[in-house]
């Protein structure tokens, strides 16, 4: 899945991740700047938000097994990538770096399999973009709760389909 590159530091091994590269509109951070723009929230804006929901502490690293099962970027400075199919984080880099002109790749720098913040990078577009915040998302909880609500909508869907599924006193 991935590749294992040399970059500038002997012992940091880079991890290349290949996939489509979602686009659009950078987020915008903060209460104000929502409410200051009339124009919905982007697709990236409301998975940014839904991550952040179950995202725990900042955390200084995380270890991984040697590839990355799957990554999204979620703006210009925020970037989720899973180590396993289960096991999410949030990265957040410093600036001037934009993750949304990456292209197609995106790598991770890693010293002996962990990553580390303030000390790693996420390369993109043949830029390094330091790591600043690692914070580990709950994505177990977060599907779990996704599923339960599904179910739930489609039962209410359900019984508002019904004849009479709304009121089941009228004769």
């Amino acid at each position: 899945m991935g590749h294992n590159l040399r970059s500038g530091a002997p012992a940091a091994a880079v991890l290349v991740l290949l996939g489509a590269c979602a686009s659009g509109a950078p987020p915008q951070s903060g209460a104000a700047a929502q409410q200051a723009r009339s124009t919905p929230p982007t697709a990236q804006e409301r998975a940014l938000a839904r991550y952040l929901s179950y995202a725990g502490p900042p955390i200084p690293y995380f270890t991984w097994l040697g590839h990355f099962y799957s990554w999204e970027p979620l703006g210009k400075d925020q970037i989720v990538v899973f180590t396993t199919s289960n096991e999410a984080y949030l990265l957040k880099i410093w600036a001037p770096c934009d993750l949304r002109f990456g292209g197609v790749g995106v790598g991770v720098t890693s010293l002996t399999n962990t990553v580390y913040a303030r000390t790693d990078s996420v390369i993109t577009g043949g830029k390094r973009c330091p790591i600043d915040e690692i914070r580990r998302i709950d994505y177990p909880r977060m599907q779990s709760e996704l599923r339960q609500q599904a179910a739930a909508n489609t039962a209410a869907d359900g019984a508002a389909a019904q004849p009479g599924g709304a009121d089941k006193s009228a004769h």
